[in-house]
């Protein structure tokens, strides 16, 4: 199972956890509809909310100013 520091996610966000939260499920919609992951080396019965949680620690994904 793939743990995710929050503060790291943070720092990728500009500390706001609103922010995240849209990015995050912005991401996950658009794996859920059948866009490729941007990550590797993850369980193909991974949900798409953890996938895109992954995707932003790893700064694959970024917020929009």
């Amino acid at each position: 199972m793939y743990y995710a520091a929050l503060e790291k996610m943070l720092d990728k966000t500009d500390g706001s956890i609103y922010k995240l939260v849209v990015v995050a499920s912005k991401r996950a919609l658009e794996l859920a509809e059948g866009n490729p992951k941007l990550v590797s080396e993850i369980n193909a019965a991974a949900k798409p909310s953890t996938v895109a949680l992954r995707e932003i620690s790893e700064g694959k994904v970024k917020a929009k100013d």
